[in-house]
């Protein structure tokens, strides 16, 4: 089996150049930034070049009093928050980042990566604001511009979010920023009862407590609530949230301030290493059925309980079952399985097929070759 050519461009403009030489000469790219989500996706046969983006790592601009940041695709979303860090502001994204040295902002954007912080600021779609993006054909594309309103042109920086690198390469986008918060809260409560543990999160989602996050976790017939509060009143809106989860019916609330584990937790259970995970898009209101759904399968739940997206770990066995008892319209994507049973599995599962269609036609638009990741999202399914 031969071996990739493994590529690091240092400029857009040599980036640019090796995708398009690459796709004259009728060879597959595979694109790699932290090398922290390689697994996800259809399994392919190994790429002719590697294209990564460790090259590509600076921070090209911080406009602090605009809240305002472009980051090159390589830069490492740990380091861009410790520069933000220093005036006092954050980019409100925290997915899991894999280990040191950790997952970059294009890996993140391109797979539309996300963690708790999603329940208030959103996900990389929210969060990207422009970017300038390398296509097949060597053209560098720009989308949206520096600051967060902005209507000038069509928004490819919201379509390249998840495309898993198949339309082309970011090269850097543009992001909004927010103040990091003075002090964090959280609040928790648990319940042996799917339903009330719903009913208590549609409570909670709807109460005027500004909450950071709203998570739920739930194993074996048994789970809680975890909400967060921020900013200096973190505490006394958090003993509020647990009064109201014990309206709720839930049960054995408290509130504590040293939460950083609690939420590292959460996050962890968003990765696996000896099972499938199952990311599943759902509506918020049918959160009991896919608990239930998770306990008929022994899976492990985590994920944001009002935004309806929820994380299954379970046994790669147990993926097709869990998609037969998930409520109707619910959309479930596999990102991590061992590797002796990923090739079995289907990534995007039946309720993704109907867009197959549309899918090849962008495809086709950004990338007619079939230079850019070939067969890991579209091709294949």
């Amino acid at each position: 089996m031969a071996t990739a050519v493994q590529q690091a461009p240092r400029t857009h403009e040599e980036a640019a150049a090796a995708l398009a030489a690459a796709s004259a000469e009728g060879l597959s790219v595979r694109i790699v930034g932290g090398a922290t989500k390689l697994g996800w996706g259809h399994v392919t046969d190994p790429a002719a070049i590697e294209l990564h983006t460790s090259g590509l790592d600076r921070i090209l601009e911080h406009n602090a009093g605009d809240l305002t940041a472009e980051l090159e695709a390589g830069v490492r979303l740990a380091e861009a928050q410790r520069a933000f860090a220093e005036h006092g502001q954050m980019l409100a994204l925290d997915p899991p980042l894999g280990g040191d040295p950790g997952a970059t902002i294009g890996g993140i954007v391109a797979t539309g990566d996300c963690g708790p912080l999603a329940h208030r600021y959103g996900g990389p779609r929210d969060l990207v604001v422009g970017a300038r993006l390398a296509l097949s054909d060597g053209t560098i594309a720009h989308s949206g511009g520096k600051v967060i309103k902005n209507v000038a042109g069509y928004d490819l920086a919201k379509l390249f979010v998840g495309s898993f690198g198949t339309l082309g390469l970011i090269l850097s986008v543009n992001v909004r920023l927010h103040a990091m918060p003075a002090a964090t809260t959280t609040a928790l409560g648990s319940s042996g009862d799917c339903q009330a543990l719903a009913a208590a999160a549609l409570g909670l989602s709807s109460a005027p407590l500004e909450l950071a996050a709203l998570d739920v976790a739930w194993r074996g017939g048994q789970g809680g609530l975890l909400a967060r509060c921020d900013g200096p009143q973190a505490r006394r809106r958090g003993e509020r949230a647990a009064r109201l989860m014990a309206d709720l019916g839930l049960e054995r609330t408290e509130v504590t301030a040293d939460d950083q584990g609690l939420w590292e937790r959460q996050r962890a259970g968003q990765r696996s290493s000896s099972q499938a995970l199952v990311r599943i898009s759902t509506r918020p209101s049918t959160l009991a059925s896919l608990l239930r759904a998770a306990d008929a399968c022994a899976g492990t739940v985590v994920g944001r309980a009002a935004l309806g997206s929820i994380y299954v770990e379970l046994d790669p066995d147990a993926v097709g079952r869990l998609r037969e008892e998930l409520p109707p319209g619910t959309v479930s994507t596999v990102l991590d399985a061992p590797p002796a049973t990923r090739a079995e599995l289907d990534p995007w599962g039946p309720a993704q097929r109907p867009a197959i269609e549309l899918m090849r036609r962008v495809k086709m638009r950004f990338d007619a070759t079939g230079t850019c990741n070939p067969g890991l999202f579209v091709d294949r399914i």
